[in-house]
């Protein structure tokens, strides 16, 4: 299927965002949004990826 990660188009087959973290290498210290709503880690595993989904993820920052 196809789907939008952070701004570019991508082909995937994952069925849940967190088989698409895993698949697209991102680890579990990230923040992760599906069509503009924000998704909890605790919700990954039960969140459905569809084709043309806009997903974000955005992993944080250290230092200042």
């Amino acid at each position: 299927m196809n789907i939008t990660l952070n701004g570019e188009a991508r082909q995937t087959e994952a069925a849940t965002l967190s088989d698409l973290l895993a698949e697209q290498g991102f680890g579990s210290k990230v923040a992760t949004a599906r069509n503009g709503d924000f998704v909890p880690a605790g919700l990954r595993t039960a969140t459905p990826i569809h084709d043309g989904d806009r997903i974000e993820v955005v992993a944080p920052m250290q230092g200042g």
